[in-house]
Formats: C-alpha cells, structure tokens, sequence
C-alpha cells in the first residue's frame, strides 16, 4: 500500500469526510532534506469535513497530525494540511 492510500485510509476512518485529496509532492522536493529515494515523503492534503465545524484552524490540524502521528514519526517528512468544513467550501 502506498502512503497515500494509507493517508487516504486513516483520514477517512477517523474523520468521515466529505471530500479528499492527497497529493504526493515529493518529487518537488528532491534532493531537499527529508526527501526520500522514492518519493512518499512530502504531502498536501485538502479535507472537508463536518467535523471541523467550530474549531479553529489550528485544532483541525493537531486533529489530522493527531491521525497520521505513526506516519509523521516515520514515512512523512511533510505535511501541508487544508482543513476546511463544507460550508467554507460554497
């Protein structure tokens, strides 16, 4: 399984989103420190979820590095998070 299946898989189990991408980044960052032969490194990530209604930006963000901790101890250099609600979409 790829780290991006595996972030797909956690995000939705965990948060039931409305909609989401992750966006493999890495080779935008080779060479750079923390750049992996490979890739599966460096990642985006936009989520809409309900569950973010009422909390900041900043706790939706603990909330999906909370998530992924496993793979931000290890496989995950960065993360780039977009963490918004449905309604901050329209």
């Amino acid at each position: 399984m790829t780290m991006a299946a595996t972030i797909e898989d956690k995000l939705t189990a965990a948060l039931s989103p409305e909609r989401l991408e992750v966006e493999d980044q890495s080779h935008q960052h080779a060479g750079h420190a923390g750049a992996r032969e490979g890739g599966e490194s460096h990642f985006a990530v936009i989520i809409v979820a309900d569950i973010f209604q009422g909390m900041s930006r900043l706790a939706r963000q603990r909330l999906v590095n909370e998530t992924l901790q496993v793979e931000l101890a290890g496989a995950i250099h960065a993360l780039s998070i977009r963490a918004i609600t449905p309604d901050e979409v329209r």
